[in-house]
């Protein structure tokens, strides 16, 4: 199933990040699907937290209200610390 809006793609990450957490020992079997639908999960996030950030960007140009330092970084590929895992995290 692929996911469309933030909230359904950042659910995805949420509960893989919880079963990695979770195991006692590496299940490979499962680890390619569950890689591949984080991964695909993210760019979803990234996609609308991007979005997202243009549209407010947008707006508070138009009100003239625009902010001195850009929201993110152009070249900023790291996740949100917002976000359920810390990149650090090791599962096993």
């Amino acid at each position: 199933m692929a996911t469309k809006t933030f909230k359904e793609a950042y659910g995805v990450l949420q509960q893989h990040a919880k079963t990695l957490r979770n195991q006692q020992e590496p299940n490979i079997d499962d680890l390619l699907t569950i890689v591949t639908e984080s991964v695909g999960a993210f760019k979803v996030c990234q996609e609308r937290i991007d979005a997202v950030e243009k549209a407010l960007e947008k707006a508070l140009n138009d009100t003239g209200t625009a902010p001195q330092v850009p929201l993110r970084a152009a070249n900023e590929s790291e996740p949100p610390e917002s976000l359920p895992f810390d990149p650090d995290d090791r599962p096993f």
